[in-house]
């Protein structure tokens, strides 16, 4: 009875080392399969790492374009405005060469006047074809000699070929070169949407750009519908301010109101640089 026993009792010792053993299989197994699955995952995120970092420092241009919107090209479109529509305050010096012009970077357009130089940096991702446009009247020296036309509280518009000589309070304010183009930046999402020192362009309707733009020299409400060509540094500001500090003649009021500028605002010369 005692030897049953003790046999009964040794066999159960020797299952439950099986047990044990077998266990201790099974876990060194799992471990083993970590271990190994681990490396395959650090592997992985190792070759993925690469080949991002080969697709970072690959061809520059190209990721640029991706990365920046701003970068992809344009096309400006230059309507030419039928001769049986043109007056005589359409001065023709032909379109802007391009049509492709650059999306990066920014150029200074420097207004000379009588009062001082205003000095207007234009963003090439906002307004391209603008600034392409700008660029061109000025290299025909398009708006040397003329005089800014017309004021508002808080804004002096300038640009009219037309408006030359003693007789620009004459000027009806239509005139611009042979060609209209499409609105860009417009600042619907900002408040003000035209802060003192913006310059923009004046307009005839959605997509009739010309040769006209205002100066902002004060805030001032205005719907979003002028493409803004730049800024005026503070110096520039300054020089608005002081020519435009006597106010207007009342000419164009009730409708569509302000009037030509007390004082005579003669621009020099216009160049983009």
């Amino acid at each position: 009875m005692t030897s049953t026993r003790e046999r009964q009792r040794a066999a159960a010792r020797a299952r439950l080392e099986r047990e044990m053993a077998e266990r201790a299989a099974t876990a060194r197994k799992r471990r083993q399969w970590q271990v190994s699955v681990g490396a395959g995952v650090a592997v992985l995120v190792l070759a993925v790492g690469v080949v991002l970092l080969v697709n970072l420092a690959g061809d520059d241009d190209s990721t640029d374009t991706a990365a920046d919107p701003s970068a992809a090209p344009v096309s400006c479109v230059w309507n030419e405005v039928p001769q049986g529509e043109r007056t005589p305050t359409t001065k023709d010096v032909g379109v802007p060469p391009t049509t492709t012009p650059p999306t990066t970077g920014t150029k200074t357009m420097t207004v000379d006047t009588n009062f001082g130089k205003i000095n207007i940096n234009m963003d090439l991702s906002k307004s391209p074809c603008a600034a392409e446009s700008f660029s061109f009247l000025a290299s025909k020296k398009f708006f040397d000699g003329t005089k800014c036309h017309r004021m508002f509280p808080g804004m002096l518009q300038c640009g009219d070929p037309s408006a030359k000589g003693k007789g620009y309070r004459d000027s009806d304010g239509t005139g611009g070169p042979s060609y209209r183009y499409a609105n860009e930046y417009l600042p619907a999402n900002e408040r003000p949407a035209y802060p003192a020192g913006v310059v923009a362009l004046a307009n005839s309707g959605p997509d009739s750009n010309g040769s006209q733009f205002f100066f902002i020299y004060q805030d001032v409400e205005l719907q979003p519908d002028y493409t803004v060509i730049g800024k005026a540094d503070q110096a520039g500001l300054d020089v608005i301010k002081k020519a435009t500090e006597k106010g207007h003649d009342g000419a164009f009021d009730p409708s569509p109101g302000g009037g030509h500028p007390k004082n005579d605002i003669t621009i020099n010369a216009l160049t983009v640089s």
